[in-house]
């Protein structure tokens, strides 16, 4: 999917969409392939505040460049594009759960990192402090589904191929305060 193509889809599935800066052409594929792409991966940032997390996620910080998604999903429920190509999300994670990803099967548990997650999937970061206790507004849950549904649509995936950071790589907790099982049903409803 090129860059306008994403942009697209995820205007044609109702989102909001902020363009940040060369958003396009703002990636690390330097530093290996993107590709091929198998899925959607959902985080959160643990960070408050949208201008702050939308700028954190387009820059990176010490130790982990930018940038760190390709949609920041803020909690009015607006997605904001920050790259597109390889960025540093996923790191590695369980090639057993890539396997069931690409196969569209039940996920395995995660338990080991050996496969790099920022060649094979979509991120999207989203805006919450992560500790259980930050609401999600229905308005960014929505926005969620929408930007999974769009990816999964224009691909032909079904909701299996969106997971959350804890399911990738052991010892991830995100997102934490919804679970995947239920964000997936609400994909499968959307893309029916």
């Amino acid at each position: 999917m090129s860059a306008s193509s994403f942009l697209k889809a995820l205007k044609a599935e109702g989102l909001t969409v902020v363009q940040v800066s060369d958003w396009r052409d703002h990636n690390r594929n330097h530093k290996g392939p993107w590709g091929p792409v198998h899925g959607v991966m959902i985080h959160h940032t643990v960070t408050k505040g949208s201008a702050r997390t939308v700028d954190i996620c387009r820059k990176g910080y010490e130790g982990l460049p930018g940038p760190l998604c390709h949609g920041v999903v803020t909690k009015d429920g607006r997605v904001h594009l920050v790259g597109y190509g390889r960025a540093n999300h996923a790191g590695l994670g369980d090639d057993d759960v890539l396997r069931a990803v690409i196969a569209e099967k039940a996920l395995p548990r995660d338990n080991e990192a050996n496969t790099d997650g920022n060649r094979h999937f979509y991120g999207f970061e989203c805006e919450n402090l992560g500790d259980g206790d930050d609401p999600w507004p229905s308005a960014q849950l929505e926005a969620i589904e929408r930007a999974a549904a769009a990816v999964c649509r224009h691909h032909g995936w079904n909701e299996r191929s969106v997971i959350g950071h804890l399911e990738w790589q052991p010892g991830k907790v995100d997102p934490r305060g919804f679970t995947m099982a239920s964000m997936r049903s609400r994909i499968r409803d959307r893309l029916k």
